[in-house]
């Protein structure tokens, strides 16, 4: 009699499979408070630019509003397409796209040039557009120039962009900049909220629940500026003068002007900016612990330039994957790329909505200040967190990052050194996260490129989906 077998059938070992964090779809009341919660920490930055710029340009408050409610709207659909994605645009990461600081010194000398007013803007909107175009275009090309800029190069542009966003935050934290040579900035009432609000975020984080630490920064913001309101120093009145519906049309201001200077110097700025998004994506990568290749590189820059040339038409400006945000997915631990989904759809009501923005530029400069602090500050350690991978005993590497914090800082503790430079060379090199970018890049070519020297790189095949972080509680994978 034949012996029968005592083995039991195989079973595959895993029955189902679980998404990675970052394709999980959560429950819809936890993506509307964590989308708004970005939105809360994106808002402040968002604004600044389009205040900057109008304000260098002597445009009318009504024109101001404009710009603010255009901003919102594109950064709304911008973040959505690179979220989602939508064909081979967007890198499917939990990215929010915002309007980069990179080009708001060239964006000023480029309207100012032009004559000012809305007659400035049109030329800035014609180098915004072809720079948007070029981005898209040059997308897969630069993604394959990824490997000259390893860990060395790409840390230190994070911390470069962390370390010079600080100080935005501490001028929001003593008032805001508009305060400025006036006795209220620096008011020990302003710190004041501003450390409160930082303190109340650190004791919710340290002793919350996982849940709850994840809405910390959008408690301390509600918290602080509820505690402002009792104190008399937040003001609402504003809210009801503003009107609830606005529409943004292309081309609000006029037809675009291409002229030639402008367009190089916008196209100097995106290219600073395709390295910034770069070093934003492996940033995200490395915290979600997602693996990022070249493709999702290319993903990423086409929705920038996408964003970009939708920018130029309805009257906004470059777009860039916002560091700022970064910094909250590693203290919330959220990384669903479907909370910045819900993120893009409150920017579009919000730009649709005057009044509804208007309720969230209401919260006061120190207490957003004190919340950016820790976010921004967050932004940097990712960069040291690369930096850890470069190998700083290397003479080479070292210097490369120590000449580029220096080259960095420059802009902001010696604002004059540039005031002799030509306009069109000031509105480039007068920024820290340009000058301290283009100085590693520059450095690494001579020290690591030219010279056929290896560099290590950093290994994301080790950093694939059997190693993601373990889903946040009440997080569920998408069906």
């Amino acid at each position: 009699m034949p012996r029968q077998s005592s083995r039991r059938p195989r079973t595959p070992a895993h029955t189902h499979t679980h998404a990675h964090p970052v394709d999980e779809l959560l429950p819809i009341p936890r993506l509307a408070l964590y989308g708004f919660q970005h939105v809360l920490a994106f808002y402040a930055a968002a604004v600044i630019v389009p205040v900057l710029l109008g304000n260098a340009l002597g445009l009318s408050r009504q024109e101001l509003v404009h710009l603010i409610n255009a901003d919102l709207l594109t950064c709304g659909v911008a973040s959505i397409i690179q979220a989602l994605g939508v064909w081979k645009v967007g890198a499917r990461l939990p990215l929010v796209q915002g309007v980069t600081f990179t080009a708001v010194s060239p964006m000023i000398a480029i309207g100012t040039g032009a004559g000012g007013g809305t007659a400035g803007l049109l030329v800035v909107y014609g180098a915004v557009i072809t720079a948007g175009m070029a981005t898209f275009l040059f997308a897969p090309l630069f993604s394959k120039l990824v490997k000259y800029f390893p860990p060395v190069v790409i840390g230190t542009i994070l911390t470069i962009i962390g370390i010079t966003l600080i100080p935005v935050a501490l001028q929001d934290a003593a008032g805001g900049a508009h305060l400025i040579g006036t006795p209220a900035y620096g008011d020990p009432k302003n710190l004041a909220y501003a450390l409160g609000t930082l303190l109340f975020i650190l004791a919710v984080v340290r002793i919350g629940r996982p849940f709850l630490s994840s809405l910390a920064v959008l408690l301390g913001l509600v918290v602080g500026t509820a505690v402002a309101w009792l104190f008399g120093d937040a003001d609402f009145a504003a809210v009801r003068e503003t009107d609830w519906f606005g529409v943004t049309t292309p081309f609000h201001y006029g037809m675009p002007r291409f002229e030639l200077l402008p367009i190089v110097a916008m196209l100097v700025v995106v290219l600073i900016t395709m390295v910034e998004t770069t070093g934003d994506v492996y940033a995200i990568g490395e915290i979600t612990r997602k693996k990022v290749d070249a493709d999702t590189v290319a993903r990423a820059l086409r929705a920038d330039g996408a964003a970009t040339v939708l920018g130029g038409i309805l009257n906004s400006f470059p777009y860039v994957a916002f560091a700022e945000n970064i910094g909250l997915v590693r203290m919330s631990k959220v990384m669903s790329r479907y909370v910045v989904v819900a993120a893009g759809v409150f920017m579009v009501v919000l730009g649709l909505l005057p009044k509804a923005g208007s309720l969230v530029a209401s919260v006061p400069h120190p207490v957003l200040g004190g919340a950016a602090v820790s976010m921004f500050g967050i932004v940097a350690a990712v960069g040291v967190q690369i930096l850890g991978k470069a190998d700083l005993r290397e003479e080479r590497n070292t210097l490369i990052l120590a000449v580029s914090l220096g080259a960095a800082l420059l802009p902001t503790t010696v604002a004059p050194f540039f005031d002799r430079m030509p306009d069109d060379l000031r509105a480039v090199l007068d920024s820290g996260i340009t000058l301290g970018a283009l100085t590693a890049i520059t450095l690494n070519l001579l020290f690591n490129v030219f010279t056929r020297r290896t560099t290590r790189e950093i290994d994301w095949d080790g950093m694939g989906e059997d190693e993601a972080p373990e889903p946040e509680f009440g997080a569920h994978p998408a069906r």
